[in-house]
């Protein structure tokens, strides 16, 4: 969103500097992501507004009661002359719940022409361009108010009507800015007509038929309220984000209309002094509630972890405008129709923390006194995994989504759109991608278990299966624990002769703890070496085991033997592999250089 710091000052007269709003705005009320300052002494700042209060900081007005709050300083709003009304003839219908209000304004003798220096100026610095005088002070209240208006050419309507409903599955409707180029709407569209033709697709854009153009002498101003969400859903579906539907899917305040109304029929007064208005036809079936939250001091210091006195609330809320009423400690505050966050206590926490400052805060860990106590399913799950790997398997974890199931996710690809109901699928396929790598390895066999949960119409549950590419286990979490053979593996330990839990396990335990497998790739080295005939091969084992490092992840592996003119050729693969990063040849160059080195210094031939 950008903010125009000359038109910050129509609402602060007393705005400080544009430096000290920089960083004023940047401690207390969100990122800014950019400043900018002008040729024409103007500077403009691109603020990162966050969803929660994009109902209010999405506009001019918005973010100056914001530093006028923080600041304590004078928010003014403009003060404008009603023009009188005439009688109309408009008629409204709301025929959708989505549309929360709508107030309509048939204004007459308009004249169309440029906008004046001033609105241009505030326009093209938030890089907006200068249409005509009516279009341009729609775009003058949205970005200064936060209210999305519309104006329609009078004469383009059939009859002096406004109807508000659901489209139609098929309907059509050529939008401004799309000469060559219709959308197709669904019935979970809204729309704007007069009953004959469609005007507008509601809080996303207007109408091509029905725009304001430079022969248009009576129009017809919308001041709306739509609900978010069915905003939010045609906006993403067609592919259209506007300025106004921004506004909109963020959720704006219905008592808004009444001052953005206001000020769009001052302006064209200003800019259109001949004109006649007639009365306004206010359409608002479910009026906005006032709130109160109460919140007691105490907890504001509490979860702050300071203690704010009630002074300082007080002044707080007084530089906020906020109405309150103090008994003892506990306030009970009239939260502002704008500001649709505040909704508990919770939340003038954070706005008094904020104004009060989160930089005044000491930081300090709390003291818990806790017990420690490991969750039953850990302790199943940990000794389920300590016995598997003691029995010779390891580990894997397959994907959870399968091209079939009980239950279908929402959004995947074709062949993952559906939650797994067993774990021995992924199994069979792992331990026969693994079968490829028993030569590398040097392994005999392959034997993997899994511990994971599946997703059944009676629920989620957590499985273990176990196997080899002869057969596969499969039971449940509790079943595997509750077998005879595996009650051994217990949820504590005797060490030194005191009982401690799982999670306190020592390494001088006698039992073998299971150990994770490392998430980075190996690296494989086959060394060939020529050694005198009847020299015993445990001395180059005892070379790469010493020399290897703590990157040697396996045992040394014999895979060739021969013998030759009295020498007798050793053939070993090693295996490194690390649990923090990739290795890189570089690393294992160097530790391959040094075990040839001691290979020959033994006098023995590296082939």
């Amino acid at each position: 969103m950008l903010i125009s710091y000359n038109w910050l000052k129509k609402y602060i007269p007393e705005i400080p500097n544009a430096d000290e709003i920089t960083n004023l705005v940047t401690f207390k009320i969100c990122e800014i992501e950019d400043v900018k300052k002008l040729p024409s002494g103007d500077t403009i700042f691109d603020l990162k507004i966050l969803p929660d209060r994009a109902h209010d900081l999405l506009s001019h007005m918005g973010v100056a009661r914001e530093i006028a709050g923080l600041l304590g300083i004078d928010f003014k709003l403009p003060e404008y002359d009603i023009p009188k009304s005439n009688s109309t003839d408009l008629k409204i219908e709301i025929q959708t719940p989505n549309c929360r209000r709508y107030m309509g304004r048939i204004v007459r003798n308009v004249i169309v022409g440029p906008s004046p220096e001033w609105m241009v100026n505030y326009l093209t610095s938030i890089g907006q361009r200068s249409i005509n005088n009516i279009v341009d002070a729609t775009n003058i209240v949205m970005f200064g108010s936060g209210q999305p208006i519309h104006a329609f050419d009078l004469k383009k309507l059939s009859f002096e009507m406004i109807i508000v409903k659901e489209a139609e599955e098929g309907d059509v409707l050529k939008l401004v800015g799309s000469e060559e180029k219709s959308v197709n709407l669904k019935d979970t569209d809204v729309m704007i007509t007069d009953g004959n033709i469609s005007l507008a697709l509601a809080g996303v854009k207007g109408g091509l038929d029905s725009g304001v153009s430079s022969d248009t002498k009576n129009i017809l101003i919308e001041v709306a309220n739509f609900e978010p969400i069915s905003v939010r859903k045609t906006a993403n579906r067609l592919g259209i984000k506007t300025e106004a539907s921004k506004r909109y899917e963020n959720d704006l305040s219905p008592t808004l209309c009444d001052f953005a109304m206001d000020e769009i029929s001052a302006l064209i007064v200003e800019m259109c002094p001949d004109v006649s208005f007639e009365a306004i036809k206010d359409m608002y079936p479910v009026p906005q509630q006032e709130r109160v939250v109460s919140f007691d001091s105490d907890y504001i210091s509490q979860v702050l972890g300071l203690n704010i006195s009630n002074k300082e609330i007080e002044k707080i809320l007084h530089n906020y405008k906020y109405k309150f009423e103090q008994i003892n400690n506990t306030w009970e505050v009239l939260v502002p129709m704008m500001r649709l966050d505040i909704v508990g206590p919770y939340n003038f926490v954070e706005e008094i923390g904020r104004a009060y400052g989160y930089e005044k805060i000491v930081p300090e860990i709390p003291k818990i006194n806790f017990t420690r106590e490991d969750h039953s399913d850990w302790e199943k799950i940990f000794t389920t995994k300590q016995k598997l790997a003691e029995d010779g398997y390891k580990e894997v974890m397959t994907y959870a989504f399968k091209d079939k199931g009980d239950i279908e996710v929402l959004a995947s690809a074709s062949d993952k759109n559906f939650l797994r109901t067993n774990l021995t699928d992924g199994l069979k396929e792992s331990i026969s991608l693994n079968q490829k790598n028993l030569p590398l390895l040097h392994l005999d066999e392959i034997k993997l278990f899994e511990v994971g949960t599946v997703f059944t119409i009676k629920g989620e549950k957590i499985n273990v299966a176990f196997g080899d590419k002869k057969k596969i286990t499969e039971m449940t979490l509790d079943e595997f624990t509750s077998l005879p053979e595996n009650k051994v593996f217990r949820s504590s330990y005797f060490v030194n002769k005191e009982l401690v839990v799982l999670s306190e396990i020592v390494k001088d335990i006698a039992t073998p703890v299971f150990k994770s497998w490392s998430l980075y790739p190996f690296i494989t080295r086959d060394i060939a070496v020529w050694v005198t005939e009847g020299t015993s091969p445990q001395i180059l084992i005892d070379i790469y085991n010493s020399f290897g490092t703590e990157l040697l992840v396996t045992e040394p592996a014999l895979f060739d033997s021969f013998t030759k003119d009295k020498r007798t050729s050793f053939a070993y693969r090693l295996v490194f592999q690390s649990y923090d990063r990739t290795l890189t040849d570089e690393e294992i160059n160097t530790i391959m250089s040094k075990i040839n080195d001691k290979i020959k210094s033994l006098g023995f031939e590296v082939r």
